[in-house]
């Protein structure tokens, strides 16, 4: 039992010191990315339906850090505020199988093929639901609310009935975050960022370790031959289960070390963070029933079809190579130096722990500041949930300021003549829970 400890141990030690430097690498790219390429600006790429809108939502869904979570009250935003139909579909697609921060995770850990064929596949998968929208689901987009561009994640700007963002200036974030960029993008990587991730990327460490642990090298190879079936065991098992991109990526290069085959390896890379149970029922209910069929098939049946041309195109002992050369015989191979994993390693850490009491300090401090009316709403998982909450809440007649907390479920508003039954419309539209 002892030596069963000091080995998973010793093999969830080695996982973390593979993944921290280019998981610290992506977590930069995507602060960047959050301030220079901020959701304000996206809005306008997605309005028509049309293929150039499926493609448009599908490039800027790729290099998005949201899983799946975290995207469905993006993109519910985005239909919200004008986007088509198609391009809602697109974007929920291809944004929770991949982003930037999981390319270079991928790439550590898997080498460049499964790091150039995740982006690949969550690209086309997300033109092809977003094309089949397009044709099958002709229900009109929502007319964009006046009130939409009246603020962002940070807070609300007032702006007149004449003024043109571009015209006058009206720049939201410049006007409520003066930091510098590369402070906001830090704080937006290593404290909100990386605390949404931080609960499915220990889990996805720990379950990587013990699958390395517990199962027989050869546990999986009496699936090899079995060619579709393989592939729909895993997928099976991928759908209804939450994982984030990241967090997937130490059970997969475990899974592939057992004897799974790289096209099996692709599905759960593919589907396990773009599918579950609790992003089903919030897209059925808010985009419809045809919406979630074309959705969930285009996904299903993409990354079965890409699984079976991977096992059928890509000679398996190549991409197996490049996993063993990463991984070594008895872990002796290293990527980077030493010396940059370890401090790589401990930053991350650090970062997590630090973030998770930093961030709640940070929370218990800004409620206290709001002075209004404090309801409860459910469902919120994550900061792009508080912050979707906050901003379609601010677009309402009278509310001024709103705080939302997900680990309270709490959300304060502030304001006069605060509309009630109008905010419990919007929350529920979002596809959250208004309590009382």
């Amino acid at each position: 039992m002892i030596l069963y400890i000091e080995k998973y141990f010793a093999e969830l030690w080695f996982l973390l010191l593979e993944m921290s430097p280019w998981l610290l690498l992506g977590l930069i790219f995507a602060g960047l990315l959050k301030v220079y390429f901020p959701q304000k600006h996206i809005d306008k790429y997605l309005g028509k339906s049309n293929f150039k809108s499926a493609l448009n939502a599908s490039l800027l869904g790729i290099p998005m850090p949201l899983c799946s979570c975290g995207v469905i009250p993006t993109g519910i935003s985005f239909y919200k505020n004008g986007a088509s139909k198609g391009a809602t579909n697109s974007f929920l697609i291809s944004t929770p199988q991949t982003g930037v921060d999981s390319i270079f995770a991928t790439y550590s850990m898997l080498g460049w093929p499964f790091a150039l064929l995740r982006p690949i596949v969550a690209f086309f998968t997300g033109i092809v639901g977003g094309v089949l929208t397009n044709i099958f689901v002709k229900e009109k987009p929502i007319v964009k609310s006046p009130f939409a561009d009246l603020s962002i994640d940070t807070g609300v700007i007032s702006k007149t009935e004449n003024c043109d963002e571009d015209a006058c200036g009206c720049n939201d974030s410049e006007i409520e975050d003066k930091r510098h960029p590369l402070l906001r993008s830090a704080d937006y990587a290593f404290v909100e960022l990386l605390q949404d991730i931080a609960k499915w990327l220990i889990i996805g460490f720990l379950v990587a370790a013990l699958i390395s642990v517990v199962l027989p090298d050869d546990f999986f190879s009496s699936f090899k031959g079995f060619g579709l079936l393989e592939i729909l065991v895993v997928l099976a098992a991928s759908v209804p289960i939450y994982i984030c991109a990241t967090g997937s990526i130490p059970i997969a290069a475990v899974l592939l070390l057992k004897g799974v085959s790289p096209g099996a390896a692709l599905v759960f890379l593919m589907a396990g963070p773009a599918t579950n149970v609790a992003t089903m029922a919030v897209l059925g209910k808010t985009m419809g029933r045809k919406s979630l069929i074309i959705y969930l098939t285009t996904i299903i049946v993409g990354a079965t079809v890409f699984g079976m041309l991977t096992n059928l195109l890509i000679p398996a002992d190549w991409i197996l190579s490049k996993v063993m050369h990463i991984h070594g015989n008895g872990h002796d191979h290293e990527m980077v130096p030493k010396w940059l994993q370890l401090s790589s390693a401990i930053l991350l850490i650090v970062s997590i722990v630090g973030g998770y009491f930093f961030q709640k300090l940070l929370k218990k401090i800004r409620i206290r500041k709001v002075e209004g009316i404090t309801v409860r709403v459910e469902g919120m998982t994550c900061s792009h949930c508080e912050a979707n909450v906050k901003r379609n809440l601010e677009g309402l007649k009278g509310i001024t300021t709103v705080f939302a907390d997900n680990s309270n479920n709490k959300v304060k508003i502030s304001g006069t003549n605060i509309n009630l039954q109008k905010v419990k419309e919007t929350v529920n539209e979002l596809g959250y829970k208004f309590i009382s």
